[in-house]
């Protein structure tokens, strides 16, 4: 893994969100976004419950879920989220705009008392493999959560911005934490590389390793690598959300070596799904 600390950035992320949202017309509130069935109101809603979720698990150690009989967590998530959103379409563009405003720093607050970052996070990233995941992953993976959502707003409205190399290259890098989950079946020898090629201001290499048993993301440029994945840097996070399917993805990206490996590795998701 390639530990990141997101803790300062949900400041910058939030504050670039909230001059988008009062920039919007009325008009503007209602236009559909890539989240199917929602507008732009209803992704600002959402974005605003996972402040309200994180705030009462984090701080206040509230449980909160509760699971219909038999219900898997992609299907929970999609019913509570649902019912949220729709609940809040009683509200005002202010109202919500308001809100995220008052409670943004109060998240900030709780990331930024987190006690280790390395240690077992209360809400395991479950994209990136099963067990207890660390603090620091859970943190970065809700970065990337608002980050994506401001993006999908952005594209509602045909407004760019927030993508410069300081708020998205970390998007980038814990997405690729999703890379080795996306390999766990591919058994291959020790030493054993695929290696991510993003292009663009925010891009870089990485390189996906075999121990011969399972695989870990690295910053290490170690060796030949067996398969290589080549993709702008706006393909690999719209790809990483669902934004574009998995074909669409390939499409729009170089593939090299191993087509085992490398059909494997574009099949990366860090979304619940």
């Amino acid at each position: 893994m390639i530990p990141l600390d997101t803790r300062p950035l949900f400041r910058r992320e939030r504050q670039l969100l909230l001059e988008l949202l009062r920039s919007l017309d009325p008009a503007d509130w209602e236009k559909p976004t890539v989240c199917p069935g929602w507008s732009v109101a209803d992704v600002s809603a959402h974005i605003l419950n996972d402040y309200l979720r994180r705030i009462s698990g984090n701080r206040d150690a509230h449980g909160g879920a509760v699971f219909a009989d038999d219900e898997t967590l992609p299907a929970y998530l999609a019913r509570v989220n649902g019912e949220f959103v729709r609940a809040m379409r009683q509200c005002s563009p202010q109202v919500l705009t308001e809100l995220l405003a008052h409670l943004g720093p109060e998240l900030d607050r709780v990331w930024a008392a987190t006690p280790d970052l390395a240690g077992p996070a209360r809400v395991n990233v479950s994209w990136a493999g099963p067990g207890t995941s660390p603090e620091w992953l859970d943190i970065a993976r809700e970065y990337t959560e608002f980050w994506v959502h401001q993006q999908q707003i952005r594209d509602a409205v045909s407004r760019r911005g927030a993508d410069d190399v300081a708020l998205m290259r970390p998007v980038l890098v814990t997405f690729l934490h999703a890379v080795p989950w996306a390999l766990h079946d591919r058994v291959r020898s020790g030493g054993t590389v695929v290696r991510f090629e993003i292009t663009g201001p925010a891009g870089g290499c990485w390189s996906v390793m075999s121990d011969g048993a399972s695989w870990d993301l690295t910053a290490a440029q170690a060796g030949e690598p067996a398969a290589v994945v080549r993709m702008d840097q706006d393909v690999v996070w719209r790809l990483a959300s669902r934004g574009i399917t998995v074909e669409e993805g390939r499409q729009r990206a170089e593939l090299r070596g191993d087509p085992e490996l490398t059909e494997s590795a574009t099949t990366l998701l860090a979304v619940v799904a």
